[in-house]
């Protein structure tokens, strides 16, 4: 990593992404080794989680580590008292935060007021540890990540942001479809194509769904109504009607192409019903293997650092 912590994919050193994806699948492949024996983690999470919080603390027990759960009604994060005093607490008393917030700006807060890392665990604009684990999750399964094309269908939204750079940092090419209004975040976009432009792979935005998909290697989507979208849950219902996931639009790409989800799913919105059993579907291999790259960042970080 370029500092202490993980808080986007920017954060991993140039030329490094792959090495990060290999030894993700190392750790899977082999025993894990006990970095954080005698360590403690402290879990911030202000959202519910069924995969990020069970990947974390199981891979966090795996290397020899204990955690500590911190609810939103128990911390109230800058709402109880002020991010940084929060920060400046845990700072002494545990090794590592990790975070899933509603604002990216608190995971700032806390790194700018800790000596320790931070790992952002999902925030409003970056999911970078599930960008992770799909990489190798495509890597499995491809056995390479360079010259691969990533078509995503839908919102715009932190996942589509953080798996835009990641495919930008592994050479893999990348194309969103969406509706004008949803599309990913400007300054994430600029970047995701400037990174891309010095490895020689694309980046494509277009509203129709079929000049996307069309001969991908990897079909992407996400719910469109995201936590924290709920006030806007009928018109992005209405206006993302065209763009749910099926077998039809799985047929746009090629034939030995990948599904991807990154869950929960919600059937018959952003996928016809069938899609998560669908046998190009690799959504439960993507679900266990955030739990390999997470410990993968987590060594990254001990190794480098402490």
């Amino acid at each position: 990593m370029k500092s202490k912590d993980f808080l986007s994919i920017k954060d991993i050193i140039p030329g490094e992404f792959i090495n990060l994806i290999q030894t993700a699948r190392d750790m899977k492949e082999h025993e894990t080794p006990q970095l954080l024996m005698g360590k403690t983690a402290a879990l911030i999470f202000e959202k519910p989680s069924l995969r990020t919080r069970v990947s974390f603390e199981v891979g966090i027990k795996q290397m020899g580590g204990t955690s500590i759960f911190l609810s939103n009604s128990e911390i109230g994060l800058g709402i109880r008292e002020p991010v940084s005093d929060v920060a400046m607490v845990l700072d002494r008393l545990v090794d590592v935060v990790i975070a899933r917030v509603y604002s990216h700006q608190s995971l700032i807060e806390l790194s700018n007021n800790t000596s320790i890392p931070v790992i952002n665990a999902l925030s409003d604009i970056a999911h970078p540890c599930q960008a992770l684990g799909d990489c190798l999750t495509i890597f499995e399964q491809k056995e390479q990540l360079e010259g691969l094309s990533v078509a995503f269908v839908g919102d715009g939204n932190n996942i589509a942001g953080s798996l835009a750079l990641a495919c930008a940092y592994s050479g893999m090419n990348f194309g969103i479809a969406s509706p004008q209004k949803y599309q990913l975040n400007p300054k994430i976009w600029k970047e995701a194509q400037e990174i891309a432009q010095e490895n020689n792979t694309n980046m494509q935005w277009s509203s129709n769904v079929k000049d996307i998909v069309s001969n991908a290697d990897v079909v992407y989507t996400d719910v469109w109504v995201s936590m924290g979208d709920e006030d806007e849950k009928e018109e992005r219902l209405s206006t993302f009607s065209s763009y749910q996931v099926n077998e039809k639009v799985l047929s746009f790409a090629k034939n030995d192409c990948l599904f991807m989800h990154d869950m929960p799913a919600h059937r018959g919105e952003e996928i016809s019903i069938n899609m998560l059993d669908h046998p190009n579907s690799v959504v439960y291999q993507q679900a266990e293997n955030r739990l390999h790259a997470q410990k993968a960042v987590i060594r990254n970080i001990f190794e480098s650092s402490f």
